[in-house]
């Protein structure tokens, strides 16, 4: 897999549409969760992008510290269904923390995680820091990286 970080202005509108289709696909139809997915946050952000094969299967957004959070964060970690068995989610988090790092020079990261994901962001440094609360109906935790 390769990845690539563009900000929203670099991002082809092909590249845009084929983002918003992946996040669409994950959170609105797999999670079966309605929420305002577009909420003006993608033209602060950085976009990681996963690509296998030349198609976009994984991808985050990343903030400086101050944009969404108190420290840096991470947001919309999505890896397309069919390549989750290949431990693509686990290199997408290394390359948005990275990204984090070579392009902020911050290693304090924050992120709003749903529970079930709990284990998975922990093998990445994360540290439960908050009680579970709703997110568009989905149970999440808040978790920090020092």
């Amino acid at each position: 897999m390769n990845f690539l970080v563009k900000s929203f202005t670099e991002l082809t509108t092909l590249e845009l549409y084929k983002i918003l289709q992946l996040r669409s696909e994950v959170f609105v139809v797999e999670q079966d969760c309605v929420y305002q997915d577009l909420d003006y946050k993608d033209q602060k952000s950085l976009h990681v992008l996963g690509f296998k094969e030349d198609k976009i299967i994984a991808y985050t957004r990343i903030f400086k510290p101050g944009d969404y959070f108190k420290e840096a964060s991470i947001g919309r970690v999505v890896v397309k269904k069919s390549e989750r068995a290949y431990g693509y989610g686990h290199h997408l988090m290394k390359a948005s923390i990275q990204a984090i790092i070579d392009n902020y020079n911050e290693t304090k990261i924050t992120i709003s995680a749903q529970t079930y994901l709990q284990k998975f962001y922990e093998s990445h440094g994360f540290k439960k820091v908050s009680d579970t609360y709703l997110e568009d109906g989905i149970p999440h935790i808040k978790m920090l990286k020092e």
